[in-house]
């Protein structure tokens, strides 16, 4: 039987990067589930749940990781992961982009929770090549579908009064 771990690093980014951890993963026999990879800053950050065959101890895995060159200056963490595998399905993606302002992360997912909405992954930054002038949000999302008009309604009005765009699809 499989045990299942979540693996954290956090490292300078740099080319090459997400190959090389998945590689030595996969050589590893880890089988991948969720996985997330983002740059912050100069920094990047990796995380995955993965199944880990029989045999195969958290810190072997642990140790083999810390030994890549290109994890030379990483935080690594693998522990178990205590939580159901599974996540929460998504049924909307929502793109917000404009000028950066203070509280807009926190007033979009304001908006979202006042619905009932399940935020499942946000990412958020300057827009390709364009700096600070252009800051995008993608967020996907599970908002239920009773209260999902109602919901995008709110956040269009929220970011028109902001004097940003919003678009979305239903999944």
């Amino acid at each position: 039987m499989a045990n299942t771990a979540l693996i954290t690093i956090f490292c300078p980014d740099r080319p090459g990067l997400v190959a090389a951890i998945t590689g030595n993963l996969f050589d590893q026999g880890a089988n991948f589930g969720d996985t997330g990879f983002t740059v912050l800053g100069s920094g990047a950050e990796f995380a995955a749940v993965c199944d880990l065959p029989d045999g195969l101890d958290l810190d072997t895995v642990k140790r083999s990781l810390q030994q890549m060159p290109e994890l030379a200056e990483a935080e690594i963490g693998v522990r178990p992961f205590a939580f159901d595998a599974e996540h929460t399905q998504v049924n909307h993606e929502i793109t917000v982009s404009g000028g950066d302002q203070p509280g807009l992360i926190a007033r979009l997912c304001e908006v979202l929770g006042s619905f009932g909405a399940n935020i499942v992954t946000l990412n958020a930054g300057p827009g390709p090549g364009r700096g600070m002038d252009e800051y995008v949000i993608r967020i996907t999302a599970w908002i239920p579908e009773r209260r999902a008009t109602a919901c995008l309604t709110t956040m269009a009005n929220t970011v028109e009064a902001l004097q940003l765009r919003c678009n979305w699809k239903s999944l």
